[in-house]
């Protein structure tokens, strides 16, 4: 039996979330095929392998999922990394291997195209962010395709800001992410609006030590909000 960590409501479909284990392996690759195959940019979304779901599953991260009828309806996770030449650690500045530990990335999110547009990926990341132990971590660290609008909201409606924009997972552009754990970031109130398609302005603008904090529409375009984070 799972204990339940979060009840609420879809229109009127009432849902439980819990903790995923290993016998739910199943029902999250499936659910990762049904959203993968919805998607009308394949590119969007960076799929975990069997393997990657085993290591969060066996105790190096967390997958909580949420139930509608005892149908897995979403999941999201977050993990302990392993260390390696990717790690998002060196985009916050970080290099010891004993700050690098103290990191875990919010990974993936899926919500089954039938039970979109009731918030429940917000939803879940409050809930997971709230089983984290903030006595073992710093920082939480994402990486999202710019463009990607949903993730990108849903990363700054978190607090998230970005760190770098770079090419990762073999050569795919990506924003990183960084959530500070144990403290809000303040910001100076100057800021640089540049469009989201820019990316050679922007890298210059992290370079000054700029992060992204916002974003916005503009006619046919979006533009991300930089602004310096004020030292503490």
């Amino acid at each position: 039996m799972h204990s339940v960590i979060y009840n609420g409501q879809l229109g009127t479909n009432p849902f439980e979330v819990i903790k995923l284990t290993t016998e739910h392996l199943q029902e999250v690759l499936d659910l990762q095929e049904v959203v993968v195959q919805a998607l009308p940019d394949k590119d969007i979304l960076q799929p975990l392998s069997t393997e990657e779901f085993l290591y969060i599953l066996n105790g190096k991260g967390l997958l909580i999922g949420a139930f509608v009828d005892n149908q897995l309806i979403a999941f999201r996770g977050v993990v302990e990394p392993k260390i390696d030449e990717e790690h998002l650690g060196y985009d916050l500045g970080l290099v010891d291997e004993s700050d690098l530990n103290r990191i875990m990335y919010q990974e993936i999110s899926n919500v089954h195209p039938q039970f979109r547009g009731f918030g429940l990926q917000k939803t879940l990341a409050q809930v997971i962010m709230d089983q984290i132990d903030t006595s073992k971590y710093d920082y939480i660290c994402s990486t999202v395709m710019p463009f990607n609008i949903a993730s990108l909201k849903d990363k700054f409606v978190q607090g998230f800001y970005i760190v770098s924009v770079k090419h990762i997972y073999g050569g795919k552009l990506r924003y990183v992410f960084a959530l500070n754990l144990r403290n809000d970031p303040q910001y100076e109130e100057d800021f640089v609006e540049v469009s989201m398609g820019d990316i050679e302005e922007q890298e210059c603008l992290i370079k000054q030590g700029y992060v992204g904090v916002f974003m916005k529409q503009v006619n046919d375009d979006w533009v991300v909000q930089y602004k310096k984070l004020k030292r503490m």
